[in-house]
């Protein structure tokens, strides 16, 4: 069966935040009222430095003044955890006669993703003081990834997620995490300090679904915007982890207008617009907010489309034969945010862009060969050598 690059997100929370002080405003109501949601706006203090600590609790007060910036590091800030992938495909959870551990967690992913390519990336995140955390901390270390910012947690495990591969190589999902250590990450755990030196910071919704990793997660992103670095987004909606849908929706949007960068799905098109064609380019232009640098579209074997203030379009994607699509989705933000966190400039350049969609197409469509996220991450040679194929 032939399939491509896409990304498979879905994603959300409820709140909205707005950072203390007229000129520094990080999440505002544009988007909300466009897609008729509403979201409580809520107010936090200025952020606090803290410095790298490789255990639990409080990381160390930083000295004050100038950071410079790690020219083309990439922080992905969120969850890690283990997924738990069934031997056969096309089978449930309960007629699976087996499983295969997999490190997982899309902001993991994706740092892996970039690191693999060749590219500089850290990962801020919090796990469980317990083997499957230790082996997650090391998985990272081992494929280039700082880990600095990891945090263990004495008191929760780090989270279980098993997952189900359809016939159609689709996923479905079963969560072990009442609570998992990745929602009990503390504002004064942060490293802050390796945010403020990144060119990008990138980050999902799942860590805003409950306090105190919410707090942290916001604490985060202030710190970033007032640094000066690239934000993105990827909601990566699953459902199954909010109190409802309409959570879900308010809180994916509520953080919406901080982000410089957006990947999205059509199914995320659909859900955060209640219904409306994700193929109709009205549509998708409603989540389009004033400050936003790129819009990205994945739309799974077909590519990906991008829009800009400038200019839009669509980049087709690379055919392959699909054995699992866990991973794809943060294969293609890896592709993508290596190159971006390398020259900014080329969102100015149409022509540079789409080439740049290309490789992270690519990425996307070679990481669903194989099992698992992290494992079937590509290499940049990989990558490379899969477009000289298309085009021969």
């Amino acid at each position: 069966m032939a399939i491509h690059s896409a990304a498979l997100s879905f994603s959300c929370v409820s709140l909205n935040y707005q950072a203390s002080g007229p000129s520094h405003r990080l999440f505002g109501p544009s988007v909300l009222r466009k897609c008729n949601v509403k979201a409580p706006v809520f107010s936090l203090p200025s952020p606090v430095s803290f410095s790298r600590s490789r255990l639990q609790g409080k990381a160390l007060e930083s000295e004050n003044g100038p950071l410079e910036k790690e020219e083309s590091l990439v922080v992905c800030f969120g969850e890690m955890l283990i997924d738990f992938v069934p031997t056969t495909s096309g089978l449930s959870l309960a007629e699976a006669p087996a499983f295969k551990k997999a490190p997982g967690g899309a902001p993991a992913n994706v740092a892996v993703g970039i690191a693999r390519l060749g590219g500089s990336s850290a990962f801020i995140g919090k796990v469980g003081e317990d083997e499957f955390g230790y082996m997650l901390a090391d998985i990272l270390k081992e494929n280039n990834v700082n880990n600095e910012g990891m945090r263990f947690d004495p008191g929760a495990r780090t989270a279980l997620a098993f997952v189900t591969l359809r016939k159609d190589g689709e996923r479905e999902f079963m969560f072990y995490r009442n609570p998992s250590a990745d929602m009990l990450l503390r504002v004064a755990e942060l490293d802050l300090d390796l945010i403020k030196k990144s060119k990008v910071f990138h980050y999902g919704s799942i860590s805003l679904i409950t306090e105190p990793c919410k707090s942290a997660h916001i604490a985060a992103a202030k710190a970033a915007k007032y640094a000066g670095v690239i934000l993105s987004y990827d909601p990566n909606l699953r459902l199954p982890l909010w109190p409802s849908a309409e959570s879900a929706r308010e809180g994916i949007l509520s953080i919406w207008d901080i982000a410089d960068i957006i990947k999205i799905s059509e199914e995320e098109i659909r859900f955060l617009t209640q219904g409306e064609d994700p193929y109709d380019d009205n549509v998708v232009r409603k989540l389009y907010h004033p400050n936003l640098k790129l819009l990205l579209v994945t739309e799974g074997p077909d590519g990906c489309r991008y829009y800009t203030k400038e200019f839009s379009g669509r980049v087709k994607g690379l055919t392959v034969d699909c054995i699992d699509t866990t991973g794809a989705g943060d294969a293609f933000v890896a592709g993508i945010l290596s190159q971006i966190a390398t020259d900014i400039s080329l969102l100015q350049d149409e022509n540079r862009l789409r080439d740049a969609l290309r490789f992270a197409n690519a990425c996307g469509a070679l990481t669903v060969t194989e099992r698992g996220a992290i494992p079937a991450l590509p290499t940049r040679e990989a990558v490379l050598n899969a477009l000289l194929k298309s085009v021969a």
